[in-house]
């Protein structure tokens, strides 16, 4: 029997709303201010094993980032247990946690201490990314010097060459030209395939979805309304889509 990577057990994220960023700061002090509570999870159960390759479907405000940000230990649940094993990598906001001044190179280094990974393994994997994110000639030079495209692509880059045990796309295909982008599917497809690895892919694309998953779940207005063969997923997420537009 596989082993659970990832386990959610009645799982409740519940946001306060506040009418302005004021009425947010003076709650702190004065715990009579109004605000409305919003669960963008509501009592969400489900497990994934060690090597699958789940998609999750939603429209905007369904839960779906609320999810991943959980996992990756960003907010936390107000109710009910998660258990997170293994090394995640998330391919969310790729630039996130560069330092503007440092070189690229420098870069990868620091992105691995934030991630938890020790500089003599980030020294073994250097050139797989910096060869990776085609960026040779400009890895010595600071980001800042750096287009959205080139700081992204190393920042997939370093993603995906830090053997993950867990890896979470967020739409991050997008990443650069058509060639780069054939590219980053391919070694997505290489690490699940060849390395064990759990995917977690979150997207609207349900064509990209269906070439890398097996199983497909769907949430609507913070509930999981689906969990199941991927095809199927698809045709619930798209019947939710249709009904929304009537």
């Amino acid at each position: 029997m596989s082993q659970k990577v990832i386990t959610f057990k009645k799982v409740t994220k519940t946001y306060k709303l506040f009418k302005s960023d004021k009425k947010r700061l003076l709650h702190i002090f004065f715990k009579k201010i109004k605000y409305k509570e919003k669960k963008a999870v509501d009592n969400v159960s489900f497990s994934i094993k060690k090597g699958e390759a789940v998609a999750i479907f939603g429209r905007n405000g369904a839960g779906k980032s609320t999810i991943l940000k959980m996992i990756t230990g960003v907010t936390f649940p107000t109710e009910g247990e998660i258990e997170v094993n293994g090394r995640v990598s998330a391919l969310l906001e790729l630039t996130s946690g560069f330092d503007p001044e440092f070189t690229g190179r420098e870069n990868i280094y620091l992105k691995g201490q934030i991630l938890g990974i020790k500089d003599s393994e980030i020294a073994e994997l250097e050139k797989d990314i910096v060869n990776f994110a085609e960026l040779e000639e400009y890895i010595d030079q600071p980001i800042r010097t750096y287009s959205s495209g080139m700081k992204a692509r190393l920042g997939f880059s370093i993603n995906v060459n830090i053997k993950p045990e867990i890896l979470i796309v967020d739409e991050a295909l997008s990443v650069g030209d058509e060639s780069f982008k054939e590219k980053c599917v391919k070694k997505i497809n290489e690490i699940i395939k060849k390395e064990d690895v759990t995917l977690l892919f979150v997207t609207h694309t349900t064509p990209t979805a269906m070439e890398f998953c097996k199983r497909g779940m769907v949430m609507n207005k913070g509930k999981v309304v689906f969990d199941g063969e991927i095809k199927e997923a698809v045709n619930k997420y798209k019947s939710i889509i249709k009904g929304a537009k009537k």
